[in-house]
């Protein structure tokens, strides 16, 4: 009996996550249309009870390795699973009054699945379970990108994800293979040592390659550049809910599995140079093509590409400090990214418009939904006292003690530029006017419970910084003790 507590424990969010998506099933065929709109309800509660019973299954503090090995039960998944439990919960609220999204219950139980292999992906610790675990993540996503079927941008929103999602899977999965070639085995912690142990010359050039070909498919999945150019069309053509989870816990999936594999498998002599490159172009290119833009979940997507950039800085820092500051900075931008989206959808359910004109004397027509978007717009800025600005300090902290100055300086750079098109959206708010902005803007309760649970958390970890980081240091041993 105890084996078997053992065994389950460390995937009871999964677990807990099937029976909510069995549950959502059950309560669509069971419940008439209009009550439909209450599985959003359903949907979020539930998160918030898989979160509560998980927490007393948390890990030890040495990691252990489960289910022949696949799976890697340590702080570092565990927090993972929790953020992306949070960021579905918080999306299924966003998600409820938007027409033909709220009331179909096919879509909180894609949501669902996807969320499972998220935590699978935080988690696995073998080649072959991160393969499958990344599927399961894309594709459940592939179909919410274009949900909306009578909607060209979001049929073409979804089409482009599926065709450039699968090529970098594929290119991904060559590397994979090639590493299992070389060292014979698919389990991640003992790659390396296969590898130290049979390295001759000719390997390395194999080596390299795969490293190459697997930064493809997760560079794809954290949107960095170059492989960063499908995210703007995607996160304007899929419904603005999807738009928010793909840009937050899709993203931080991405970061999960990123940091395990390259400090399991690759030297950091070998991927810390490429990736700083990398995170130089992401910043850089993400803040300068989002000054020009109009559409403000464009403008978003491309603010989402750099702060992939800014996050990539604290994996390249190969330090303790540096991945606590990966952690911290991905909780802060994910309730942050959450509610500015949240608030871009609350905006254009009303307004049927994503442009920036739309915002205009928003800060009139609802004053505290203005105040919410200046809060987490600010956050996103990195302005202190809100979470975007400590995550941002604990990064270019991390760079400094690596040596990475110019590195640092690059990203303090970059921020300068990002306030300046986080504060034109706010000019369209306060400052603009047009005949309609005494019209008020209704907010429906689950929005208004979404995104006040988002703000309050934007100023917790932005002033009561000492639990979160004690969370991300506890997280960031796993794989630096």
């Amino acid at each position: 009996m105890l084996l078997n507590i053992e065994q389950f424990l460390p995937i009871l969010p999964e677990v807990l996550l099937l029976i909510l998506g069995l549950l959502i099933l059950a309560l669509q065929m069971s419940l008439p249309k209009p009550q439909h709109r209450n599985l959003g309800w359903v949907t979020a509660v539930g998160m918030g009870l898989v979160i509560l019973f998980s927490l007393p299954a948390r890990p030890g503090t040495e990691p252990m390795y489960v289910w022949g090995g696949m799976i890697s039960y340590d702080w570092l998944s565990f927090t993972f699973k929790m953020l992306f439990i949070f960021a579905a919960g918080i999306t299924a609220l966003l998600a409820m009054d938007i027409e033909g999204l709220g009331t179909r219950g096919e879509f909180y139980v894609l949501m669902i699945a996807s969320t499972i292999g998220m935590c699978f992906m935080a988690s696995a610790a073998d080649l072959v379970m991160l393969y499958l675990s990344i599927e399961t993540v894309s594709i459940p996503l592939y179909i919410l990108a274009g949900f909306f079927i009578f909607d060209n941008k979001s049929t073409e929103a979804g089409f482009k994800y599926l065709l450039f999602g699968a090529l970098s899977s594929a290119i991904m999965l060559f590397g994979f293979t090639l590493l299992y070639g070389m060292a014979g085995t698919t389990r991640l912690p003992h790659i390396v040592i296969s590898l130290l142990q049979n390295a001759t010359s000719g390997l390395i050039p194999a080596y390299i390659g795969s490293l190459t070909l697997i930064l493809v498919g997760f560079g794809f999945k954290i949107s960095a550049v170059p492989f960063h150019f499908w995210a703007p069309d995607v996160y304007e053509g899929a419904p603005t809910p999807v738009a928010g989870f793909l840009s937050t816990a899709s993203k931080a999936a991405g970061f999960a599995v990123l940091v395990r594999v390259l400090l399991w498998v690759f030297p950091a002599e070998i991927w810390a140079p490429l990736l700083a490159a990398i995170s130089v172009a992401t910043m850089t290119l993400g803040n300068l093509v989002a000054l020009t833009q109009h559409n403000i979940k464009r403008m978003l997507a491309y603010s989402s590409i750099a702060h992939a950039g800014y996050a990539l800085i604290g994996v390249v820092s190969f330090s303790a400090l540096g991945l606590i500051s990966v952690v911290y900075y991905l909780l802060a931008y994910l309730i942050t990214n959450l509610a500015a989206f949240g608030i871009v959808s609350a905006v254009g359910r009303v307004t049927r418009s994503d442009d920036l004109t739309a915002y205009y004397g928003l800060s009139r027509r609802s004053p505290y939904l203005a105040l919410a978007l200046l809060v987490a717009l600010l956050s996103l800025a990195g302005m202190p006292p809100l979470a975007g600005f400590v995550a941002k300090v604990f990064i270019f902290m991390a760079a400094i003690e690596a040596g990475l100055i110019w590195l640092a300086v690059m990203g303090v750079l970059n921020s300068i530029v990002g306030l300046y098109y986080y504060l034109t959206v706010l000019k369209y708010v306060y400052l603009y006017r047009s005949d309609g902005d005494t019209e008020p803007l209704p907010v429906s309760r689950s929005f208004t419970v979404a995104i006040a649970v988002l703000i309050a958390g934007i100023l917790l970890v932005g002033t009561l910084f000492s639990p979160w980081f004690n969370w991300a240091s506890t997280a960031a041993a796993a794989l630096f003790n």
